[in-house]
């Protein structure tokens, strides 16, 4: 595997040193690290758990299916969903309180229609 990276400028693609980039990226994992230093194992459960029923149930996901599913308090996982929604990467809940994406599934239509290997068609956020 080649660890080169050019930039396109123009018509000419230039060259990064390896030392320039590697420490950009290395920066970059570090900050997504602590962006996601708020999430215990249930918070990672819960999305999860969003992210593998969505496409299967085919409609938004309640707190209490979810609860039901992990077995956890009802009021336990709207506060995670609300957590995880608040820091607005994870997950999405419409007026209901019912999950409606979770990233990179929705059931919120979209021009990204996804067909899974088992047959479950959905849309991609």
């Amino acid at each position: 595997m080649s660890y080169r990276l050019h930039r396109g400028f123009w018509r000419f693609m230039i060259p990064i040193p390896q030392m320039l980039w590697q420490r950009q990226v290395a920066r970059s994992a570090k900050r997504m690290e602590a962006g996601l230093g708020f999430m215990s194992e249930d918070h990672h459960n819960v999305r999860n758990l969003v992210v593998r029923e969505l496409p299967g149930v085919g409609e938004p996901l309640s707190s209490e299916f979810i609860a039901q599913k992990l077995n956890l308090p009802t009021d336990r996982v709207e506060v995670i969903l609300g957590e995880l929604e608040k820091h607005m990467t994870f997950l999405f809940r419409n007026a209901e309180g019912a999950v409606v994406w979770a990233y990179p599934v929705t059931v919120a239509s979209t021009p990204h229609e996804v067909t899974f290997s088992t047959g479950e068609q959905l849309y991609s956020a």
